[in-house]
């Protein structure tokens, strides 16, 4: 019989041992990105738009949250509680909104007014994000697109006015009106946002004509400096007067009332003497010389009662000199 023959083991091919080591380590470092990306955190000022293969999912609250990782799951930091704002003619060093100022700020200021004279114009829009969603999906580019509304709102107010409104008079009535009409496009377009103002910077005339209309300013604003000094004088001399007149009125009225107050007096004293002395004369005519005497005496220093049969008083009595008292007279 011949030998069954004989084959050789064969066993499954292995991979190196350094092999291994190299994987491992890789594997470790993607499983750590993983667990890195699937955890997020909101800030307190701030919502998240969730969006799940580009779709919406949800509006994450501040705190810590978690999502699918690998860009399953992609989570969108709007600050909605914080003012944003936005600038035109000019620009701010390290400014965090990336929409705050444009590539080219000196295009923005030039705006030709009702009266076909140019100004050069600089602003501020400062708004909050009302709608994240809307914000987000509602419009491409929100940021832009504002940008671009406010500049179109500025530009058709400031049209709407002559140079001298632009520059002096008309600013508060420029920024209202703007505040509103911006606000209007906002909501119109869905941009998800609220304008809070809409503040004017500096507005100067273009720089060729800027020293003549420097002095015409500065005239303009000594004629107001006068107009406001002669009013002030006018309001405090003037109320000074009328006090002044209507004080002296009511004297005289306090004065004319009192004087007849005291001439009815005077007449009704006068009648009720009279009325008595009708009744008897000559007692009413004693009390009457009585009371004259009562009044005047007290008022005379030295006092001579003479006798009505005295002669010869006047080589006596010496009316130059005063009268001494015994103290006096004794050397």
């Amino acid at each position: 019989m011949n030998p069954i023959p004989s084959f050789p083991m064969t066993s499954r091919p292995r991979l190196p041992r350094f092999k291994l080591m190299g994987i491992a380590p890789v594997i470790i470092i993607l499983l750590g990105i993983t667990a890195w990306s699937s955890w997020y955190t909101v800030p307190s000022d701030s919502v998240a738009i969730v969006q799940r293969f580009g779709k919406f999912q949800a509006e994450v609250q501040p705190g810590l949250h978690f999502k699918i990782p690998l860009g399953v799951d992609v989570a969108t930091i709007l600050p909605v509680k914080r003012q944003l704002k936005q600038e035109f003619g000019f620009y701010t060093e390290g400014a965090s909104n990336v929409d705050q100022y444009s590539d080219n700020p000196a295009a923005e200021s030039p705006m030709v007014t009702g009266d076909l004279n140019v100004a050069l114009v600089e602003w501020v829009v400062q708004y909050r994000i009302a709608e994240p969603t809307n914000y987000l999906f509602a419009v491409r580019e929100p940021g832009i697109t504002l940008r671009n509304a406010s500049e179109s709102v500025m530009r058709e107010v400031v049209g709407d006015r002559t140079v001298d409104e632009v520059l002096t008079i008309g600013r508060q009535e420029i920024e209202a009106e703007a505040l509103v009409k911006l606000q209007q496009l906002a909501t119109r377009y869905l941009m998800g946002v609220s304008i809070d103002q809409v503040q004017l910077k500096n507005i100067n005339p273009p720089r060729p004509v800027q020293e003549s209309f420097n002095e015409v300013n500065q005239a303009q604003q000594e004629k107001e400096k006068l107009i406001n000094e002669a009013r002030r004088d006018y309001n405090k001399v003037i109320p000074l007067a009328e006090g002044e007149k209507d004080q002296r009125i009511r004297e005289a009225e306090g004065y004319r009332v009192k004087r007849v107050n005291e001439a009815e007096g005077d007449v009704a004293r006068f009648n009720a003497v009279f009325t008595e002395y009708q009744k008897a004369p000559d007692i009413t005519q004693r009390r009457l010389y009585l009371e004259t005497m009562q009044a005047i005496l007290p008022g005379i220093q030295n006092k001579i009662v003479v006798d009505e049969g005295m002669k010869n008083l006047l080589p006596l009595l010496n009316l130059n000199t005063s009268q001494k008292t015994p103290a006096e007279a004794t050397p």
